[in-house]
């Protein structure tokens, strides 16, 4: 099985500052659900299997991708953070040895060329995680990628946490990895909740995993653009339009 590539996709969250009771991921754009675009990526870059995790209007989601191949559900009961959509998957991980993509279901913007650059390079350079980051010359709001000397990656830093030297740093998070997937779900059974949200972040994954000596590698290969998800009513019509001029 180990050569099997599996794709998590968070999909379990409210559109709520869309202003629609719509679950966010079936929200259109340009005639679509936002997250066909990333399942479509996922297939174009030889994903095997793909769990969706769905929460709330579970049974929505489920109804609008039956048709997919190779798609099943995780239900996350309660939307406790990112990990906990994760930690939600773990009987259906249990068994997988390889590599496991963790990714946004409302980043539509998101290209196989990039998930495909990830996968060669886990396959190339076996780590605990290898995290997708870009650059950006407006990285407000987003999670600064903080190296050491020798360029060598040693955490994220969020915005709200970082000092005005770290606030500087252009590269960011970009909420795509992918992981070794025992290691990760090792590194879920260490995070905790110690946050504002009272949440737990996959973004802890990393800093666990370095803490236990494991590999872990953040390699600038996502495209400005990706960074581009959706939240308000203005980020769809940013993501239309920068669609519109992709085509």
């Amino acid at each position: 099985m180990g050569s099997t590539r599996v794709a998590v996709v968070m999909a379990a969250g409210k559109g709520t500052r869309m202003k629609t009771e719509l679950p966010k991921v079936l929200i259109r754009v340009l005639g679509r659900p936002m997250i066909d675009y990333v399942l479509d990526a996922l297939v174009t870059a030889g994903v095997d299997r793909t769990i969706v995790v769905v929460g709330y209007q579970a049974e929505a989601v489920r109804a609008e991708l039956t048709g997919r191949a190779n798609v099943e559900f995780a239900l996350q009961e309660k939307q406790l953070g990112t990990g906990h959509a994760v930690m939600a998957c773990g009987d259906l991980l249990a068994d997988h040895d390889g590599p496991v993509l963790v990714v946004a279901g409302d980043s539509p913007m998101m290209r196989s060329q990039s998930i495909t650059r990830l996968l060669e390079e886990f396959d190339r350079h076996p780590s605990a995680c290898i995290l997708g980051t870009t650059r950006t010359e407006n990285p407000t709001g987003l999670g600064r990628i903080i190296r050491d000397q020798d360029g060598r990656f040693t955490g994220i830093v969020e915005e709200k946490d970082a000092t005005e030297e770290q606030r500087a740093v252009t590269e960011v998070n970009m909420s795509c990895y992918v992981f070794d997937c025992q290691e990760l779900l090792a590194s879920l059974e260490e995070i905790r909740p110690d946050n504002s949200q009272g949440e737990y972040y996959v973004t802890d994954c990393p800093g666990v995993m370095l803490a236990a000596g494991k590999s872990v590698l953040a390699l600038d290969v996502l495209h400005p653009r990706e960074r581009l998800s959706i939240n308000t009513l203005e980020d769809l019509a940013a993501v239309e339009s920068a669609m519109d001029q992709c085509e």
